[in-house]
C-alpha cells in the first residue's frame, strides 16, 4: 500500500514555517526528554538538540491512521486534517495583521474551530481525549475527535481576545508540541492540574489560552470573568462553563497593538516550554532556554501575575447580545452565553460583585502600568471602523482612576495586592 499520508504532522509544516525568517529552512528542535539506550553494556542518552527542517519536526508515523478489517486507512489525514490546514493558513494571516473588514467573519469561523482541533490533534491531546472519554480503541478516538472538534469553541468565543506583538523584541516566539497553551498562575507545572496529559482547565477563571500566530504575533484568550474580577480564586469555574453550545462574538472588541517587551516574550516562551509535552522548536538556539534570562521563574509572578492579562480599561459591564432575524424572531445571549430561560441570565449578585471588582482593578491597573492603554480596540464611529480609544474617554478614565486612588485606604490596599502577587 502507498506510504502517502503516513507521516502525520500534529503541528503542520506550514505552521512551523511561520516562525522561520525568510531564507531560513531549518530550526532548532529540542527534545526535553531524550531517549536513553544501552549498547554493549554502555548507557548513553541521545543528544537532545537537532537542527531540522519542518518536515522532520512534530510528526509521528500513523498517528491518524485507522485500521478496519486489518487494512490501514489514512483518509483522516488526507481529507479531514488536510481541509482544515489549507483553510487555517489564511485565517492566521488575517489575525496576524488584524484589521476588521469583510473577511473577518470568515477568518474567525475558520480560526476558532481550528484552534480547538489543534488542541486535540497532538499526541497529548489525543491521550487526553482518550482518557476523558474512557476509550481504549484508537479508531474510536479518531472518530470522536472529528465529532468533538468544536469542543472548546464556545468558551473561547466568550473570552476577551488580545493580539500581542513581539516586533520590538529581539527574542521571538517559540513553538511546542502543545501549541495551544493554557496558563493559570495557580496551576504550576507538575501540579495535579498539569500532570501527565493534563493542562489547566480553560474554564477556570484565571486560565489564559494563547496561540502563537507567527514569530511576532500571539493570540491571547482570557476569560471575561477574570478580567472583571481578578481577586477571586483562580481555579473557580467561570460562569456557564458548559462545552458544545452556541455562543456570540464581537469582532470589534479584539484588543490589538500590545507591544511586548523582551522580558515578556521570554516569560511567554518559558510558559510554552514548561507546558510542552516533549518538544520545542525555535529559529534561534538561544530562544529555547528563556529561563536563563529571566529575573524570576516563579510561576505566579510572571509579568507581576498579569503577564497575559488584557487591558481591563477596555472592559465594561453588561454585554448581553440581542439578534434580530429577517423573519421577525430574535435571540438573546448574556455575555457568558446564558439564554433568557437560564437562571443566571441576569444574576444581579454576580453583576454587582463584578462591577465593584472591575472598577477597583481598572484603577489599580492604571496606577501600576501607567495611564497609557496597553493595546487598543476597534470602535465604530461616524467615519466607520477606527482603531483607537476616544481621547475624551481616555482622559475621563485616567482622571477617574486618579481620584479613585485618593480614597482612604485604597493605596495601601493596592500595595498589599502587589506584595501578595
Amino acid at each position: 500500500m502507498s506510504q502517502e499520508y503516513r507521516h502525520n504532522h500534529y503541528v503542520p509544516e506550514w505552521y512551523q514555517r511561520r516562525f522561520l525568517p525568510d531564507g531560513q529552512l531549518k530550526q532548532y528542535y529540542l527534545n526535553l526528554h531524550p531517549n536513553t539506550e544501552v549498547r554493549s553494556g554502555h548507557k548513553f542518552t541521545h543528544h537532545p538538540l537537532k537542527t531540522w527542517g519542518p518536515r522532520m519536526c512534530f510528526a509521528q508515523d500513523d498517528l491518524y491512521t485507522t485500521e478496519w478489517a486489518g487494512l490501514p486507512n489514512r483518509e483522516i489525514e488526507k481529507f479531514f486534517f488536510g481541509k482544515w490546514d489549507r483553510a487555517a493558513s489564511q485565517a492566521l494571516d488575517h489575525f496576524s495583521d488584524f484589521a476588521f473588514n469583510g473577511k473577518s467573519k470568515n477568518a474567525f469561523n475558520v480560526l476558532l474551530p481550528y484552534l480547538s482541533l489543534q488542541k486535540l490533534r497532538t499526541p497529548r491531546g489525543l491521550a487526553w481525549l482518550q482518557e476523558n472519554m474512557r476509550i481504549r480503541d484508537k479508531n474510536q478516538v479518531l472518530l470522536d475527535l472529528q465529532k468533538l472538534q468544536n469542543l472548546f469553541c464556545a468558551v473561547w468565543t466568550e473570552c476577551v481576545w488580545q493580539i500581542a506583538d513581539a516586533s520590538e523584541s529581539n527574542t521571538k516566539f517559540i513553538i511546542s508540541d502543545n501549541p495551544v497553551v493554557s496558563y493559570n498562575r495557580e496551576c504550576q507545572p507538575n501540579s495535579q492540574w498539569c500532570r501527565g496529559v493534563e493542562s489547566p482547565d480553560i474554564r477556570y477563571v484565571a486560565t489564559h489560552t494563547y496561540f502563537p500566530l507567527n514569530r511576532n504575533k500571539l493570540l491571547i484568550l482570557t476569560n471575561l470573568s477574570w478580567v472583571r474580577d481578578p481577586f477571586q480564586k483562580a481555579r473557580t469555574l467561570r460562569p456557564n462553563p458548559q462545552y458544545l453550545r452556541n455562543a456570540m462574538f464581537k469582532l470589534t472588541d479584539i484588543q490589538v497593538e500590545r507591544m511586548l517587551t523582551e522580558e515578556e516574550v521570554r516569560e511567554i516562551n518559558y510558559i510554552t516550554k514548561m507546558s510542552a509535552h516533549r518538544y520545542v522548536a525555535a529559529a534561534d538556539r538561544d530562544w529555547l532556554n528563556p529561563e536563563d534570562h529571566l529575573t524570576s521563574t516563579t510561576w505566579r509572578k510572571l509579568g507581576d501575575g498579569y503577564l497575559l492579562m488584557p487591558d481591563p480599561r477596555h472592559i465594561h459591564g453588561g454585554g448581553a447580545i440581542i439578534i434580530g432575524y429577517k423573519d421577525g424572531h430574535s435571540d438573546r445571549f448574556s455575555e457568558y452565553g446564558h439564554k433568557p430561560w437560564d437562571s443566571d441570565f441576569q444574576n444581579k449578585k454576580r453583576e454587582g460583585r463584578e462591577w465593584v471588582a472591575m472598577e477597583k482593578f481598572k484603577a489599580e491597573w492604571a496606577a501600576t502600568y501607567s495611564p497609557e492603554f496597553r493595546g487598543v480596540v476597534y470602535n465604530m464611529g461616524p467615519r466607520g471602523v477606527r482603531r483607537s480609544m476616544d481621547d475624551e474617554y481616555h482622559d475621563r478614565e485616567c482622571q477617574r482612576d486618579r481620584e479613585y486612588l485618593k480614597l482612604p485606604g485604597e493605596l495601601s490596599r493596592r500595595k498589599k495586592l502587589q506584595r501578595r502577587i
